[in-house]
């Protein structure tokens, strides 16, 4: 089903931080587009992906450099939606406390760097946060500490953001996607075994797409939902339940 069927967003702006690379950032640029808003992107790269160069204004940002992020913000005269995507995870490599230290900076202090940038904005349009979470928020990862560590913070930060900005009628919610065909889980996909026992664990079946969670992003970020505020809700085929 098609994220568009039910949600437009004429007018609205949007800024998906984190979207420079196939993956469900990019994905939830596009059907914000395709639902009529105005989407702005970031990334770490210096250019966005081939497919979405020219679709989108693109601006390079490092989320850990604070000065960026809040000139950026300066430069942001309105905004209605923000969604924080920017993560980065190396399954096998997160015991080293360096790189430990370095993915909790970008996945959690980086979505709270850009939130706190642009609460104005979200203020002044009684706008909406969505943080994307992981299923790895709920149980442990030992490929992959940091991001598992980082992920269940993101979620915790949710709530506690919901119920700081809910008075300024600001609402927080987040996604917590489940084993998703993206670039970034492109090196774990190399292993056949593990493909295997993933698509068989999950009750549904199959690893799931970036548009599987663009639609309820869309949804989350809708008058549908307008009552819901310190969600985090599990896109994951049901692998999390088993």
């Amino acid at each position: 089903m098609s994220a568009t069927c039910h949600f437009r967003f004429d007018q609205a702006r949007v800024l998906v931080v984190g979207a420079s690379r196939a993956g469900i950032g990019a994905a939830i640029a596009r059907a914000f587009q395709d639902a009529g808003a105005s989407v702005a992107i970031t990334g770490a790269e210096p250019a966005p992906a081939p497919q979405d160069q020219g679709r989108f204004a693109y601006t390079q940002l490092d989320v850990t450099d604070l000065v960026a992020v809040t000139d950026l913000a300066a430069r942001t005269d309105r905004l209605d939606i923000l969604i924080n995507c920017a993560a980065i995870t190396a399954r096998g490599e997160e015991m080293a406390p360096a790189f430990f230290e370095h993915v909790v900076n970008v996945n959690l202090h980086g979505t709270f760097r850009t939130a706190q940038a642009f609460l104005p904005q979200l203020k002044a349009a009684k706008g909406v946060l969505i943080n994307v979470a992981s299923m790895y928020a709920s149980f442990g990862s030992p490929r992959n500490p940091a991001y598992g560590a980082s992920k269940a913070a993101v979620a915790q930060l949710t709530k506690s953001l919901a119920i700081a900005w809910a008075p300024d009628g600001v609402r927080v919610n987040a996604v917590a996607p489940g084993f998703i065909v993206t670039e970034q889980s492109a090196r774990s996909r190399t292993d056949p075994a593990h493909v295997a026992a993933v698509a068989a664990r999950t009750p549904m079946g199959r690893w799931g797409q970036p548009e599987d969670i663009a639609a309820p992003v869309l949804f989350l970020c809708s008058d549908a939902a307008g009552f819901m505020t310190g969600t985090c809700l599990a896109i994951d085929g049901g692998y999390s339940v088993v």
